[in-house]
């Protein structure tokens, strides 16, 4: 239901409800909700406030639904939005909408376009927020989780954005700890004709064969020298780069990369453990200094420095949250995986600690989190556990090629639309699934042109529209003027009502946190137009008919390339 005709109802029935409450002396009535009636023959939306009411007021809820009923047929506009509503059960109120209220999101589309279902900025929840996602080490090339998250993160940013909210995308480097000294001693390793397997290699070196590129590039280059620290700001400046092309390959962009080094080197480290400590947060004990987190609700507290005066992994990380905060970011999102749930209650405990310290008013929720659980990937029917290069798992790099069909025999354009393919297939893919649920990705369904494969499915739903548009040869522009009362079959009834359902389910999603409603969406949006192509055939002979069918299909086509946009995925006009 477009929110202009759901926002109209919800105001006849408020003025209804404070003048019948007048008349009898009654208490005082909530704003009355809406929502869909789970089978299409109940109506177009239902409202329970005879039941919410019924106890208080002490009526009979379908006695008082039936007076409300009277009331509101009374009010001024009521036969533009509604043709009919009926009492059902013990007291719901189920109403239809008329033809002009069903049909009028199709002008809506058509005049809006690529704005149809965003708020302005001066409606949105927030005026800005920060989401952080990938933050991979640069120890190695990004993996299909590194994926999920890159995929989630930039659809949510796009959905956060289509609510008028200015939003920032971050990159966490983690460049400084033992993993980056790991990675350095691997590289030298390999520069000293060292490889996994032999008896001197490193037991805490990584095997892949990219560090074995990383040993040759250096060795190649004018900066190469003897020296750990050399060939570690070698090694992670190669690495970041590679990842840099690995997100560019799939799509993604950020607003900052920022440096976990960069804590230790301006300071913020030490200051928020002397702010902590100042507070009484603090204690010693067994050589070590602990974070009191049960103050705020963890079931132990936690090290913060540990006995040999190196800091634990969570310190870093209050202090990247307090410059989060500090550069005026009050809605904060992180995408991480499941692995990462311990560390949410130490950096919140933390940050409400520097709160305290410096007057700021920090909510206990800040920040917020999407973790996602781990991806599975399976090709030729059997599970593929690692990548040659990588050497011990699945990139985004194997996987975005292996989705499009990339081979070695391909031309550089006809690779550059299999990559789009394979981006397009493992990004809505790895979006078409709630976060916190284990994920499949079938590298075989993601190449096959059919119905099973959901972005496919889409996309030819798109193409197909571009496709009896340019059959059609006219102008596009000319469809606003098109007579929609003669819209009138149960399949064009079924498309008009998903397409109303639009704003508002971006609005939903956006506030749960939620991309994968919106791939939900896309897929009954396309197997509402499938079903309406096959029932009613659109270049009939009657002008003014085919004219009607063409605006719902152009509006369609406009809503169906405005969410694949907020996934990130192309929509194709020819397939």
């Amino acid at each position: 239901m477009l929110l202009t005709n759901k926002n109209r109802l919800i105001e006849m029935l408020s003025m209804t409800l404070q003048a019948l409450a007048q008349e009898r002396g009654l208490g005082d009535a909530p704003a009355p909700r809406l929502e869909r009636p789970k089978a299409v023959d109940h109506g177009d939306v239902a409202c329970n406030i005879a039941l919410q009411l019924s106890k208080a007021w002490k009526l009979n809820p379908r006695e008082l639904a039936q007076a409300l009923v009277e009331r509101l047929e009374q009010q001024p506009g009521y036969g533009d939005l509604i043709a009919s509503c009926e009492i059902a059960g013990p007291g719901f109120i189920n109403f239809r909408l008329s033809n002009i209220a069903k049909t009028a999101v199709v002008q809506e589309v058509l005049t809006a376009g690529s704005r149809f279902g965003q708020l302005a900025p001066e409606a949105a929840p927030v005026s800005s927020a920060m989401i952080e996602f990938v933050s991979a080490n640069p120890t190695g090339p990004l993996h299909v989780g590194h994926g999920r998250q890159a995929a989630l993160g930039d659809a949510l940013a796009n959905l956060l954005a289509t609510q008028g909210i200015r939003v920032h995308r971050e990159f966490y480097y983690n460049d400084a700890g033992v993993q980056i000294a790991n990675l350095a001693l691997s590289v030298q390793a390999r520069l000293n004709g060292l490889k996994p397997g032999d008896a001197a290699w490193p037991e805490s070196a990584y095997n892949g064969e990219y560090i074995a590129e990383i040993a040759s590039a250096f060795k190649a280059s004018p900066e190469y020298q003897d020296e750990l620290e050399a060939i570690r700001q070698f090694a992670v400046a190669y690495l970041r780069n590679e990842q840099d092309i690995d997100l560019k390959t799939f799509g993604v962009k950020f607003d900052c990369y920022y440096l976990e080094s960069s804590l230790y080197t301006d300071g913020s480290v030490a200051k928020i453990v002397e702010e902590l400590q100042g507070i009484g947060k603090t204690y010693e004990s067994e050589g070590a200094l602990w974070l009191k987190t049960t103050d705020d609700g963890d079931d132990k507290d936690r090290v913060m420095r540990k006995s040999d005066g190196s800091f634990t992994y969570f310190v870093p990380d209050v202090a990247y949250h307090t410059s989060k905060w500090n550069r005026g970011f009050e809605k904060v999102i992180n995408v991480q995986g499941s692995d990462h749930h311990g560390t949410i209650a130490r950096v919140r405990s933390g940050l409400q600690g520097v709160a305290q310290k410096r007057g700021w008013d920090i909510p206990k929720s800040y920040p917020e989190y999407v973790l996602h659980k781990m991806v599975t990937v399976m090709r030729h029917g059997e599970e593929v556990k690692i990548s040659k290069r990588a050497g011990s798992y699945v990139t985004v790099r194997d996987l975005v090629e292996w989705s499009g069909g990339v081979t070695p025999e391909m031309t550089a354009d006809e690779r550059e639309l299999a990559l789009q393919r394979g981006r397009d297939a493992v990004r809505f893919f790895l979006i078409s699934r709630k976060a916190d649920t284990e994920f499949v990705f079938d590298v075989d369904l993601a190449l096959q042109q059919n119905d099973e494969n959901p972005v496919f499915y889409v996309q030819y739903a798109h193409a197909r529209i571009c496709s009896i548009l340019t059959q059609w040869g006219g102008q596009v522009s000319d469809l606003k003027d098109a007579d929609l009362s003669l819209l009138q079959s149960k399949a064009s009834d079924h498309l008009l009502r998903r397409l109303a359902e639009y704003p508002e389910m971006l609005t939903d999603a956006a506030a749960d946190l939620a991309p994968h409603a919106l791939a939900f969406y896309l897929r009954d949006l396309a197997g509402d137009f499938h079903t309406f192509y096959n029932a009613d055939r659109v270049l009939v002979d009657d002008p003014a008919l085919k004219l009607a069918r063409l605006a719902l299909l152009s509006a369609t086509r406009q809503v169906l390339e405005n969410g694949l946009k907020v996934l990130g995925v192309s929509a194709p006009v020819k397939m």
